[in-house]
């Protein structure tokens, strides 16, 4: 996985995490979404993820951790708005930079939504991704939760 830096909201306020304390002797899931509080996002993509934590971690993944290209404060805002607590990461990718890192970015200014990144879960293995499943234009198929959880 590339080296990188993700914005977190912490009990003091916004911070930062980087992909070596996130990746390093642990075996995460990384989940991207194209943006916090949208429809598919919202209404299935990280709640099929919360629903399925304990299974997901019963497999042996240390964390479960949700990008998006939007803000600390949104990405702390849509977590508290789902519930995660302290079962998913939310990680805030505010440029895109770590989607860019990826070769991952979806060009969503057609619909006045900039770049982003696209829709995907990798799964990672301290810092080396072992199943990447990276969604169609307008499909949810791969990366959903039950999908990730039968890959693992």
């Amino acid at each position: 996985m590339p080296s990188g830096v993700f914005g977190v909201m912490t009990e003091a306020g916004p911070g930062a995490i980087s992909t070596d304390e996130l990746f390093a002797g642990k075996k995460v899931v990384l989940v991207s979404v194209p943006g916090a509080f949208t429809p598919t996002c919202s209404a299935k993509h990280l709640p099929g993820f919360l629903e399925n934590a304990g299974a997901i971690r019963a497999k042996g993944i240390d964390s479960i951790a949700c990008m998006a290209v939007n803000d600390v404060h949104v990405m702390h805002a849509w977590g508290k708005d789902q519930g995660v607590g302290d079962q998913i990461m939310m990680l805030a990718d505010g440029n895109g930079e770590y989607a860019e890192a990826l070769g991952l970015v979806m060009d969503g200014t057609a619909f006045g939504m900039g770049k982003r990144g696209k829709r995907f879960a990798i799964v990672i293995d301290d810092g080396v991704a072992t199943h990447v499943a990276v969604e169609d234009p307008g499909k949810f198929e791969v990366s959903k939760a039950e999908s990730v959880l039968s890959a693992i």
